[in-house]
């Protein structure tokens, strides 16, 4: 197992423990599920050059957002919504100085590789009769950003209605690539850079970025844990390394 995937375990399986483990010197980031292999590439460059040891715990930005509320040891938060972002600091639980736009993305229409399937992106697209019965992959609309970006995209389309019933509502935007990679959904909406990540889809379209609302990635420092070590991390990730790398990994950097 790499040591990536031994940091994520430690963070979701026993995060309590894995907590009490740490010395003072280690910064835990919460970070958007969208954002797990270029976080994870941010936090390798900067333990090797840096010397910094940065722990990482992924998921839905509305379920990292009530963890911190509910008192998670957080140092500093990355997250898919603006509007989950504004909660925080609407209940002083960032520095709200703090607030950083890391990248934007770009909202796209995938399926398996190989498949065949045409489409154009547009009012009225049907996309019901592609699904042939199964199921169309993306985020939970009600919880995950990438799925509300989804729903709103299809609502000004006016496609919604006919799609609505036959999703497959994941816990983050990773696992709705993983469906179509397997097979197990026909159709699945993503960010760009989730369908750059994997030879095993095939980008069907983009959405216009006027059908949605902006696709933001930001970052802030949780209110009172600006150490040291937070401030020398956050200032990396923010930084025009870390910059370069979401370029890679298919973000959208000014």
């Amino acid at each position: 197992m790499s040591l990536g995937a031994l940091r994520i375990m430690c963070v979701l399986v026993t995060l309590p423990a894995c907590a009490r483990g740490q010395d003072q010197g280690t910064v835990m980031v919460f970070a958007a599920g969208g954002t797990a292999l270029a976080i994870e590439r941010i936090v390798d460059l900067y333990e090797r050059h840096k010397g910094g040891r940065v722990v990482v715990s992924f998921a839905a930005a509305s379920t990292l957002a009530r963890q911190i509320d509910a008192g998670a040891p957080a140092d500093i938060i990355v997250s898919a919504s603006d509007e989950w972002m504004d909660w925080l600091d609407d209940r002083g639980l960032v520095e709200a100085s703090s607030r950083r736009v890391l990248a934007g993305n770009r909202l796209v229409l995938i399926a398996s590789a190989g498949s065949g399937m045409k489409v154009s992106i547009g009012p009225r697209m049907d996309l019901s009769s592609l699904l042939e019965g199964g199921r169309l992959a993306t985020g939970d609309p009600d919880h995950v950003p990438v799925g509300r970006y989804a729903r709103a995209a299809l609502e000004n389309l006016g496609a919604w209605d006919g799609i609505e019933d036959h999703l497959a509502r994941t816990q983050t935007t990773r696992a709705a690539l993983v469906l179509v990679e397997r097979g197990e959904a026909p159709l699945g909406i993503v960010y760009a850079s989730d369908a750059s990540s994997s030879d095993k889809v095939e980008v069907l379209g983009t959405f216009d970025a006027s059908t949605h609302p902006p696709i933001v990635f930001s970052a802030a420092i949780v209110k009172r844990r600006g150490t040291e070590a937070v401030e020398n991390f956050f200032g990396f990730l923010a930084g025009e390394q870390a910059k370069a790398v979401f370029e890679d990994e298919g973000f959208v950097v000014e």
